[in-house]
């Protein structure tokens, strides 16, 4: 401790302060956007298309884009797929998906929320923007070999994943699911 009385190890310095502010204040301004979902994905689709014209433009930084497409992939899987897995058969530590008509409702819960998966997608086009301002990341590749591999990886990847929506009857998205209305409030039972 010093003669104030403050432990020494506590006192942050004056750099720390301030980038803890600033962090503070983009921590805020994100909280912000959490009900704005819409707007949200708007702006990342203005993200990604600034990206990708930088990268039509360049003619270059294939990898990068091999790289991001990759990792969206992985992001998009996990964003599909249940918080439990059913395929873990013996696991009881959460919820599990019904399976049969006389299983009870359980809502589907996502391994990776929609506000995570936006904005893990958003930082990850942003990255790779900022990658294209750095020569050393424009390794020459045969592009369309690399749009062939994805193409390919896509789709397997997928059709399992819809293969295993099918088996255990989960759909991931909100549309096209029965809606149950409450009780109407009008008070007309018939006794």
């Amino acid at each position: 401790m010093d003669e104030s009385g403050a432990d020494s190890g506590s006192v942050a310095t004056p750099v720390q302060q301030r980038a803890h502010e600033a962090w503070r204040i983009y921590q805020h301004y994100l909280d912000k956007t959490t009900p704005h979902a819409n707007y949200r994905w708007i702006g990342t689709l203005v993200v990604a298309l600034i990206y990708c014209l930088r990268v039509y433009y360049i003619q270059g930084f294939y990898i990068i884009a091999y790289g991001l497409g990759i990792y969206l992939l992985n992001l998009l899987i996990g964003f599909l797929s249940p918080l439990v897995d059913p395929e873990a058969g013996g696991v009881s530590d959460g919820p599990t998906l019904p399976t049969r008509g006389s299983d009870e409702f359980k809502p589907f819960i996502r391994r990776l929320p929609e506000f995570k998966f936006w904005y893990s997608m958003t930082k990850a086009f942003c990255i790779a923007f900022l990658m294209t301002f750095f020569s050393v990341f424009d390794v020459p590749v045969f592009w369309p070999i690399l749009l062939c591999y994805w193409i390919v990886l896509f789709v397997l990847t997928m059709r399992r994943q819809i293969a295993h929506m099918i088996k255990y009857k989960y759909i991931p998205f909100s549309f096209g699911k029965q809606k149950y209305g409450g009780r109407s409030s009008s008070g007309s039972r018939a006794d």
